[in-house]
């Protein structure tokens, strides 16, 4: 209590909205309210007495546009982007996980809108995991998983292979510390790398990130929408700072989201029917199993331009390689120009940090030295 009146102090706030909470909880101890509202007054004045900051501080509120907002955390934003892009696609959503910290809350949380289209399915480890959303996104849904980076690690053979398929397939990756199981309840943003160039060969995929926690919704939501339009597995990266931190959200209404639909191969485009022949986006067609006339084959061999039959010569394998990559590389086609958070400016946030580390290191001697 006494920091937080010292912090009242610094910042030039009013230590009314504490005492008021003081009086809520400890109204019927007069005792306790008594002594936790001096404590609180003797940190204010502490400040003003001893002149410990050569500075203090004043907070403006926020700049936020007018609106309704929602306090949201950034797995709850993110399950909530993968319900909307679902329905704004017009598909079925088949989300395929294994618990991990800390992307976990992402499954429960999108375990509860089954009335949404929304199939959840907890695998019993993280490759049965990727290897279900494939499997459901060669069915005619949007196929996701998520997991942390040891699990992504784990899914590396099967994110190639829903490269060469070339099918939609969103891979969450909510970030903490490693290498191996590193820290599980530390975050960082470490795996960058890892998305970039984590897999056998030559298997480029778009990467999209969250900036906070608000933000998960339209970047997963951005993720689904290239993943479908593309015809492209998409790594979404999240870290546990932003999965469990919470903001102000302004939610969007329906019309306001950017469009998008599902479009399946309902004919040969071709004498016989050509499942990696490609659209203006380098795009191929999304044919579901059963549809008569367009039967193809599927694996983790080579595939031969445009028929889509095994192939081992090396010319079709570099022409394959290098379409591929201008697929990913024409997803720049369909996003805006991106723009720079420069952040605080470094000498004042150093200023600042620096006075406090001071402060603190300070009530710790003095704090050791009535202990002895």
């Amino acid at each position: 209590m006494f920091v937080l009146g010292f912090l009242y102090w610094m910042y030039n706030r009013s230590l009314d909205n504490s005492i008021k909470f003081l009086e809520e909880k400890f109204g019927k101890k007069q005792a306790i309210l008594d002594a936790n509202i001096k404590v609180l007054k003797a940190g204010y004045h502490y400040g003003d007495t001893t002149e410990t900051f050569r500075t203090r501080y004043t907070v403006q509120p926020a700049k936020m546009k007018p609106g309704v907002y929602r306090n949201i955390m950034g797995n709850q934003a993110t399950a909530i982007g993968l319900v909307a892009a679902s329905q704004k696609a017009g598909i079925d959503l088949f989300f395929g996980t294994y618990p991990i910290t800390p992307a976990s809350d992402i499954l429960h949380e999108l375990s509860k809108y089954k009335s949404f289209g929304i199939k959840t399915f907890q695998a019993e480890d993280e490759i049965a995991a990727v290897c279900s959303a494939i499997g459901a996104s060669f069915g005619g849904a949007l196929g996701v998983t998520s997991s942390s980076g040891p699990g992504i690690a784990l899914k590396g053979e099967a994110m190639g292979l829903a490269t060469m398929l070339e099918i939609p397939l969103v891979v969450i990756n909510v970030q903490r510390g490693g290498p191996s199981t590193g820290l599980p309840t530390k975050t960082e943003q470490s795996d960058l790398m890892q998305a970039l160039y984590g897999r056998n060969g030559e298997a480029p995929m778009p990467i999209v990130s969250a900036s906070s926690p608000a933000d998960c919704f339209n970047a997963i939501y951005e993720a689904c929408r290239i993943a479908i339009e593309y015809m492209t597995p998409v790594i979404f990266l999240s870290d546990g700072y932003i999965a469990n931190g919470a903001e102000p959200w302004q939610f969007p209404t329906a019309d306001q989201l950017r469009e998008f639909k599902v479009k399946y191969a309902t004919e040969t485009n071709g004498e016989h029917f050509l499942p990696y022949k490609r659209d203006e986006k380098l795009s191929r067609p999304w044919a579901i199993p059963g549809t008569k006339g367009l039967e193809h084959r599927i694996g983790g061999l080579e595939k031969q331009h445009e028929t889509g039959n095994i192939s081992y010569d090396n010319d079709n394998h570099q022409f394959m390689v290098k379409m591929r990559e201008a697929k990913v590389e024409k997803v720049a086609d369909s996003i805006p120009m991106q723009t720079l958070d420069s952040g605080p400016e470094k000498e004042n946030y150093s200023l600042l940090v620096g006075e406090v580390r001071m402060v603190l290191l300070k009530q710790l001697v003095r704090w050791y030295q009535r202990r002895l």
